[in-house]
């Protein structure tokens, strides 16, 4: 059953960026219908419970990142699992991870209007890290790794122009972008304050810690 982007971000309230420049303009649904979806009589919003606020703040990231269930707490488990006291702040941890993600990546490089439409793009092996094909969207790249569009892949309808379209995009501090090569080079990893990701890291943990 196809998902109906726009009812998750009116769910959440607050928008998760699921369909690129839409997300952006006047037609977002979280303009035109700012509220949750469902029958007007059951759309009176109650105080959350502890367990409620946390689920939320889940459920945003989540989203946010475009990962099924599994996938997302597996991640958060395994910073829980090795966390000791005194290292690197467990929300730091977890965005670096997720945002080291191929499909990530080129999302944050402009190569694809969406963090969907970006995995959809690498799974259909469109793009190589240091020159070899790569079509698994959560490959974890790390520093110095550089992200090419395959020779075939350039010949697509969908890169055409795209020196032209990728003078306009802005790039994060710890990403770069050659327009003459074509090429993406990961120059680090960002903090949590850099992403400001549109969700309470804390509550997250305290969600998968029961």
């Amino acid at each position: 059953m196809k998902i109906n982007k726009c009812k998750i971000c009116r769910r959440l309230g607050t928008k998760i960026f699921l369909k690129g420049d839409r997300c952006s303009s006047p037609k977002c649904a979280m303009i035109k219908r700012p509220y949750p979806p469902g029958p007007k009589k059951k759309r009176k919003t109650k105080g959350l419970s502890e367990y409620g606020k946390e689920l939320r703040e889940k459920q945003k990231l989540r989203n946010w990142y475009n990962l099924e269930e599994k996938q997302f707490s597996s991640y958060v488990k395994k910073i829980l699992g090795r966390r000791k006291s005194g290292a690197e702040d467990a929300g730091d941890v977890l965005i670096k991870v997720l945002e080291s993600r191929l499909d990530n990546i080129i999302y944050r490089l402009g190569l694809a209007i969406s963090r969907p439409r970006a995995r959809q793009l690498v799974s259909h092996g469109h793009f190589t890290v240091n020159g070899r094909l790569v079509d698994i969207p959560g490959y974890l790249t790390k520093k110095g790794d550089r992200i090419g569009i395959s020779k075939t892949s350039t010949k697509k309808r969908y890169f055409e122009d795209l020196s032209e379209k990728m003078k306009k995009i802005t790039l994060p501090a710890w990403l770069e972008y050659n327009v003459e090569k074509l090429e993406g080079q990961v120059l680090g990893a960002p903090s949590l304050s850099e992403v400001s990701p549109p969700a309470e890291i804390t509550l997250i943990f305290e969600y998968y810690s029961k």
